[in-house]
């Protein structure tokens, strides 16, 4: 069981890294810029898709949470993985309610300004990438 953990802990950072570089900095970019992708269009994918994407990243936690019980590592692994998870908690928690919010109004026919919360949202995608970057190194056999 303490083997499977520790490929488990190595792995899983690295599967959520990919996932988060795939999807925050190359879809969801690009999404709009395909030919007939609306506003609304491209919005209501993306909810879609980040609605996805977070549900499979706290999956994710939860296996590094039960992994790292196994295993007890050292506190800077904890450290990396806390902050992680805070990442994505903020996230859920505090910034994809108002561009929830938001993107419904825009899915309403409202013609809205740019939003202050997007631009929260992509900068702790990038504090993400480098916390699972710091948790895989950390986690390293």
């Amino acid at each position: 069981m303490e083997n499977l953990a520790q490929h488990v802990v190595w792995f899983l950072p690295m599967l959520w890294l990919g996932m988060v570089l795939a999807i925050s900095f190359l879809e969801a970019p690009l999404k709009f810029r395909a030919p007939g992708i609306t506003v609304p269009l491209g919005l209501g994918i993306g909810r879609l898709v980040f609605r996805a994407l977070n549900t499979v990243e706290s999956v994710l936690a939860l296996l590094l949470l039960a992994a790292f019980l196994v295993l007890t590592p050292s506190g800077a692994n904890w450290a990396w993985l806390g902050a992680t998870i805070a990442v994505l908690a903020i996230q859920i928690l505090a910034i994809r309610p108002p561009l929830t919010r938001r993107s419904n109004r825009v899915l309403a026919g409202e013609d809205l300004p740019r939003s202050h919360a997007h631009l929260w949202y992509v900068g702790l995608e990038i504090t993400k990438v480098a916390t699972l970057i710091g948790l895989a190194i950390a986690a390293a056999p």
